[in-house]
């Protein structure tokens, strides 16, 4: 077994929240479902996410690109398949839910998110490391998504 493949097994085993990060305007959406990201607090605070380089989100990010990071809740496990690209989506994942703009994206209703600016962009092993400053939040209680072990959870 493969030293990629190990490391993936080990991390699988981390309950880790189910998230989408999205970004773009009407016909130039993009999401992707990410679960590899943390939240570094400080004076100015961050969001650190690591995708996939070939994903379509990995291409429209820029430095200066605005994006939301959205909790997914329970019932949300079909969107987090769709946005992943592991379940069906006729017409693209954001056909799927009541999707609105704002200032930062794509905005799904009803969930914890927060609206970030990208500032940085780098490589860590096989992911691209996307580093944003947090400029807004929205706090919604609801029960939301985790995945461990190849599963959805509530935590």
């Amino acid at each position: 077994m493969s030293q990629r493949s190990q490391v993936r097994r080990w991390r699988g085993r981390l309950p880790a929240g189910v998230t989408v990060v999205a970004t773009g305007r009407g016909s130039e959406r993009v999401g992707l479902t990410v679960s590899s990201l943390a939240i570094v607090e400080g004076e100015t605070s961050y969001v650190v996410f690591w995708i996939d380089p070939a994903s379509d989100v990995a291409d429209s990010l820029r430095v200066g690109t605005r994006l939301n990071v959205i909790q997914f809740i329970r019932g949300d496990e079909y969107l987090a398949d769709a946005f992943a690209g592991l379940g069906p989506a006729p017409g693209g994942p954001f056909t799927l839910a009541p999707w609105r703009e704002s200032d930062y994206g794509p905005q799904l209703d009803g969930r914890t998110s927060l609206g970030a600016e990208v500032t940085g962009i780098g490589v860590l092993g096989w992911s691209k490391q996307i580093t944003a400053r947090i400029e807004h939040m929205t706090f919604v209680e609801a029960e939301t998504l985790a995945h461990v072990r190849g599963q959805y959870r509530l935590p």
